[in-house]
């Protein structure tokens, strides 16, 4: 049973009561879930669900039930009181707000000492040109997210992607204006 606070649970648990909450049943659907929303600022993978899963049915946090489909084995998963006491009780933490960021592109740029400003300046080309491709997606997936999900009420979702939209805009901005101002000798400045 589940004695502890929000913290004591790993951001995948969050995510997956977030996804319940929201609609998702099985482990199927919340990585659907996650791959077409939340995977882009948080991302879980098959193998980081299925084991949460199983912890958060042990801690009395969900309720899982057999549902076999087609001879298939499948299990449907339901958020308890707890479960749900546990993640209102997280959204409303106003001291938690990890922030990490995986962005292989600013690791790259990170490490440019080693590499010549050509080869720099087109690293960030390409990352330029990413955040195009994925404007592009979001851009796609933007009327789809208007509706919601899971539900025909879901307004947050929405707005969690106009976030996405305009932090790629400003990226893919400051992706060109930076690869012309190394190109050009402006950056980095020469030491003091």
């Amino acid at each position: 049973m589940y004695r502890g606070d929000m913290s004591s649970l790993t951001p995948t648990a969050r995510v997956i009561l977030g996804m319940l909450a929201l609609g998702a049943r099985t482990g199927y659907d919340i990585k659907r879930a996650i791959d077409l929303s939340t995977r882009f600022f948080w991302g879980a993978s098959y193998g980081q669900i299925y084991p949460e899963l199983h912890r958060l049915a042990e801690r009395g946090l969900v309720e899982a039930e057999p549902d076999p489909k087609g001879g298939r084995r499948r299990t449907v998963y339901s958020l308890t009181a707890a479960g749900e006491k546990a993640l209102r009780s997280w959204l409303r933490d106003d001291s938690s707000f990890l922030f990490e960021t995986r962005d292989e592109g600013v690791l790259k740029l990170f490490f440019g000492d080693l590499l010549k400003r050509d080869d720099v300046v087109a690293n960030l080309r390409s990352k330029q040109a990413w955040c195009e491709r994925s404007l592009e997606l979001f851009r796609g997936i933007e009327p789809d997210a208007r509706t919601g999900f899971f539900e025909d009420d879901q307004l947050y979702p929405y707005v969690s992607l106009l976030y996405g939209i305009e932090l790629l805009e400003w990226m893919h901005d400051w992706c060109g204006r930076t690869a012309e101002r190394i190109a050009r000798g402006e950056l980095p400045p020469p030491p003091a």
